[in-house]
């Protein structure tokens, strides 16, 4: 008789994590969910290696959102919730009788550095050396710690993901059916010693939103997921980004034109910081150069179904 194989997935309660979750639901997977308040919870050790324990498949996504202000609690938390966790499964998978063939672990395409002068991809990307750069360094460090010869492990090097319910597209929506989806302008502005040490400043970038904007489909994602649990032969970092990345104001207009809105006035530096100050959120988020493209998952002959953005968020919005 098959035995119906087992995925355990961490944070699985998020947007990411609740496609994750359902596509494996739909193949008849048994699903076995690790969270902050269960069913498996993280301050249960033993209940998190026994749900590791057998299983076929286990799969990362827990980490607190970045969405916020960089202060000194927020950022221990970014970090711990990402490098505890996966510390966790580390010792869970090495002490496993039975361990997992595959690990997935959730990642970022921010790991690279701010660049407009060319893309970064797996073989010659340069890792950063501000906080979230340095968080995702961590990240993939706790993943693949010491030697667990009986299970593949793979870092998800993750780039913004828009899908229908969810995902990074709605606040921006929301931002040009208010007349406010133009480009967002880099430019100078002050800093302060405790952000300097913190890394959290952002030095003048790319003006005239031309900072590149990587991203991908939640379809894509799902779809590379599966296609990774195919290749044996793959392991290590892999960027989960669609191959046609664009600069903000590109990625601006067209988001305007699938919701029918022509005209969307501009952001400048000086405007973001006071306005993310109010919001509790960082300008990193909007201003950083996210150039990342594919080349592990397209050298692998991996076929993305949405790999043009004016399409995809076609798909999205239900706009043709």
């Amino acid at each position: 008789m098959t035995m119906t194989p087992r995925v355990v997935i961490a944070g699985a309660s998020g947007f990411i994590g609740d496609a994750v979750a359902r596509d494996y639901a739909d193949r008849g997977w048994q699903i076995v969910t690790i969270g902050r308040r269960g069913p498996v919870a993280w301050s249960d050790e033993t209940a998190v290696a026994e749900a590791v324990d057998g299983a076929d498949t286990l799969i990362n996504l827990a980490g607190r959102s970045v969405n916020c202000r960089y202060t000194a609690k927020n950022r221990a938390e970014i970090l711990s919730s990402r490098v505890d966790t996966t510390r966790q499964l580390n010792a869970a998978v090495r002490n496993a009788t039975h361990a997992p063939r595959l690990w997935l672990n959730a990642s970022t395409a921010t790991i690279y550095r701010h660049a407009t002068d060319r893309p970064q991809t797996e073989s010659g990307g340069e890792i950063g050396t501000r906080f979230s750069e340095q968080v995702a360094a961590a990240w993939e460090s706790a993943l693949f710690d010491g030697d667990l010869p009986g299970t593949r492990r793979v870092a998800l090097r993750l780039s913004i993901v828009f899908g229908a319910g969810g995902g990074a597209l709605p606040p921006i929506t929301r931002l040009a059916r208010l007349g406010l989806g133009g480009p967002q302008h880099d430019g100078p502005w002050l800093s302060t010693p405790a952000r300097r040490a913190a890394r959290t400043d952002l030095p003048p970038g790319a003006p005239g939103g031309h900072q590149m904007v990587s991203w991908i489909h939640i379809d894509d994602v799902i779809a590379a997921l599966r296609f990774l649990d195919a290749r044996d032969d793959i392991a290590g970092a892999v960027n989960i980004t669609a191959p046609h990345p664009v600069d903000n104001r590109t990625f601006m207009r067209q988001v305007r034109h699938r919701l029918g809105r022509p005209i969307g006035l501009p952001s400048y530096r000086f405007m973001l910081e006071p306005a993310m100050a109010v919001l509790r959120t960082e300008p990193e988020l909007v201003l950083k150069s996210r150039w990342v493209l594919p080349e592990r998952l397209e050298a692998a002959g991996f076929a993305f179904t949405h790999p043009d953005l004016d399409e995809a968020l076609a798909s999205i919005l239900n706009r043709p």
